[in-house]
């Protein structure tokens, strides 16, 4: 896995949702971690030190993986470049096909009334 500053980071990123714009996919994950082992924050917490958290990102496109560290000062900026970049490439997704509601309220209330009436009839016979 490759470390990368933020700037370098979101120019592979793009890369990588341009190489897999016809196939494939691209995985990104956002993890809350203070780059330190779990000895050292617990050393800290007994001795009362502020453990300063960073947001670990990383992505992968099942070939490649690089991540970036990113701390709670670049974190506006470097949340708005990266909204840029996932925007632009969400292009290949497909719409939602919705239902409107009055058809299929409708829909529904046919479809009991059909039940109602066959089991009128079985009862009947």
């Amino acid at each position: 896995m490759v470390v990368l500053q933020p700037d370098p980071f979101l120019n592979e990123l793009t890369s990588m949702f341009e190489h897999s714009t016809e196939n494939g996919s691209v995985w990104v994950t956002l993890k809350r971690s203070s780059m330190k082992s779990k000895v050292k924050r617990n050393k800290m917490k007994s001795a009362g030190e502020v453990i300063e958290y960073r947001c670990l990102i990383r992505a992968t496109d099942g070939k490649k993986t690089i991540s970036t560290s990113v701390g709670a000062k670049d974190h506006q900026r470097f949340q708005a470049s990266y909204a840029t970049i996932l925007k632009a490439h969400m292009t290949a997704l497909k719409k939602r096909e919705r239902k409107d509601k009055r058809k299929s309220a409708e829909a529904d209330k046919k479809q009991e009334g059909s039940k109602k009436r066959s089991s009128a009839a079985k009862a009947s016979v």
